[in-house]
């Protein structure tokens, strides 16, 4: 029935007559029927059908409004699952999937809430096991019911009615929107399984993280286990020392040949060395933990690697804060992190060589390879490694200002959106590098620290060079070093960088003019050792 032929004025049949009858029968099948509008749309030629319902009835509609109904429908499909199924014939579907939807959203706007007002419960979820296990579950069949709408939805567009201009496109766009969904669940499943994997891995059992006067404080160590080494051995050690509160964090070096490390009556160690790890030369504080490996494992039997448990008592001995978490990356598998982080860029200040030294089995040098030039740098791992471990023609002190540099470049790298972009292979490389007694369900507390840190500059000091003479780590005042490390601490509640040299040695700040005191207004010691142009070095 044409549209011009709806509106036509018939006489009423009289009461019982049969064309009453007939009329009745008429209005009955045109109950049955679509309803018909007597309205033309722009393009509609005369005496085409035009039904009121184009939701539902896309085949009497106009080409443009199929098609402004097919992205329509898309669009719902991506913003809103489950409201095209609603609206059309499939209401149970929809009403179901619709639930599922606003459910989600609750749950991200209680995630939302959470992370505002109690952001370690928000984090005590996502970094646990069963959370984990759950949400990757969840992910999954999400995005298989998301997808199976979308193909639901193309359905009720019937393609085949589009013309012929628009069905590529409207194809396109929903392969496009199907990718976007799939990829980012899948992605996030991803994410949620290898994280989950990590933390398996590298946060079973252990200490939990303890807070001393207000603050943590973790070892960082870089264990050196290469090919001419009997054992590993940390190559760097640095404690963290977290304000608890504010989330200020100060890195203190202790270098690698500090001697006479003296240990506190708590200590296992204390029945063995009870003046201190003072052998002479060959007692320096990176030795100890091949020495308790090799003689003492017995002292520490609830530990899974004493040798760090036993560098943890001396470093507590020696800057005179109590440490009670580690973390040990071992510097071989260390340039993959870099990697995985997309290289690191440190303004270097000096020539750095890769290769030389000297091979500890055969006394031989080793030949210089390359070197690593002056000038901003984007380092990827393999130089990031060289230019924190070269020896040739450097002190301990240069090389540890060196890996001074390479840490702040590693924690700027470490924005949120660089990791959860490349969150598979950092979990990779970690599982690979990184040993550590902070337990699992530490993990949310460290991580809203984590957080709170990034809202101060990080302030970095030294048990040696530039702070104090060269000689001071094989002759160390251990009362002078306690009482500089407590005024450093202080001083950082209030943003005090250390001075002396500090910006040469690869700090953010400090007064570079300041040479005979570690802090500004502050204790007296000894004149600093200057470093060269190898140690020298700065984040951009």
């Amino acid at each position: 029935m044409h549209s011009e032929d709806f509106n036509d004025v018939r006489p009423a049949p009289r009461k019982g007559s049969a064309q009453q009858e007939s009329a009745r029968g008429i209005r009955q099948r045109q109950s049955r029927q679509p309803v018909i509008s007597a309205t033309r749309v722009r393009g509609q030629k005369l005496g085409q059908e035009s039904f009121s319902d184009p939701i539902n009835y896309p085949e009497f509609s106009s080409d443009s409004t199929k098609v402004k109904r097919a992205w329509l429908f898309m669009a719902l499909t991506f913003f809103i699952p489950g409201a095209v199924q609603l609206i059309t014939d499939r209401k149970t579907l929809g009403r179901r999937a619709l639930t599922v939807t606003l459910t989600v959203w609750a749950v991200v706007l209680l995630a939302i809430v959470l992370a505002v007002v109690r952001r370690t419960w928000l984090f005590s979820l996502f970094t646990h096991n069963f959370t984990l296990v759950a949400l990757v579950i969840a992910l999954v069949i999400l995005g298989l019911g998301w997808l199976y709408l979308f193909l639901d939805t193309l359905r009720v567009i019937k393609v085949r009615q589009l013309p012929q201009r628009a069905k590529v496109p409207v194809i396109l766009g929903l392969a496009a929107m199907m990718l976007v969904v799939g990829g980012g669940i899948g992605y996030t499943a991803y994410v949620a399984n290898t994280g989950r994997g990590a933390l398996n891995k590298i946060f079973a059992g252990g200490t939990d993280l303890k807070e001393e006067n207000g603050r943590y404080n973790i070892l960082l160590m870089g264990g050196d286990a290469g090919a001419d080494r009997v054992g590993r051995r940390p190559d760097s050690m640095t404690v963290v020392s977290i304000d608890a509160d504010t989330g200020q964090a100060v890195t203190i070096s202790v270098p690698r040949n500090t001697q006479n490390a003296p240990f506190s009556p708590n200590s296992p160690l204390w029945q063995v060395y009870p003046e201190g790890f003072n052998c002479g030369d060959e007692c320096i504080i990176n030795a100890l933990y091949t020495d308790v490996m090799q003689n003492h494992q017995d002292l520490y039997p609830d530990s899974n690697d004493p040798g760090a448990e036993a560098t943890m008592d001396a470093v507590s001995g020696v800057l005179g804060i109590e440490v009670n978490n580690y973390m040990l990356i071992d510097m071989d598998g260390f340039a993959q992190l870099i990697d995985a982080l997309g290289g690191i860029t440190i303004d270097v200040g000096g020539r750095v060589p890769i290769g030389g030294g000297t091979d500890l089995m055969t006394g031989q040098k080793n030949p210089i390879d390359g070197y690593i030039e002056p000038g901003v740098q984007k380092l990827d791992g393999f130089h990031a490694l060289w230019y924190a471990r070269s020896r040739e023609g450097a002190t301990d002190y240069e090389r540890e200002a060196r890996q001074r540099c390479v840490q702040a470049a590693m924690l700027k790298q470490m924005n949120p959106t660089n990791v959860l972009s490349k969150f598979g292979d950092i979990a990779a490389s970690g599982e690979q590098i990184v040993e550590t007694n902070i337990p699992e369900n530490s993990l949310s507390g460290l991580a809203d620290i984590g957080l709170k840190s990034k809202d101060f500059p990080l302030i970095q000091y030294a048990a040696g060079p530039p702070y104090y003479s060269d000689t001071f780590p094989t002759y160390p005042d251990f009362d002078q070093l306690h009482a500089d490390v407590q005024k450093v601490l202080q001083d950082s509640k209030d943003g005090i960088q250390p001075s002396g040299v500090a910006e040469n040695a690869g700090f953010f700040g400090g007064d570079t003019s300041a040479q005979g005191a570690p802090l500004t207004s502050t204790v007296e010691i000894q004149t600093v050792a200057e470093l060269s142009e190898n140690g020298t070095c700065s984040v951009p």
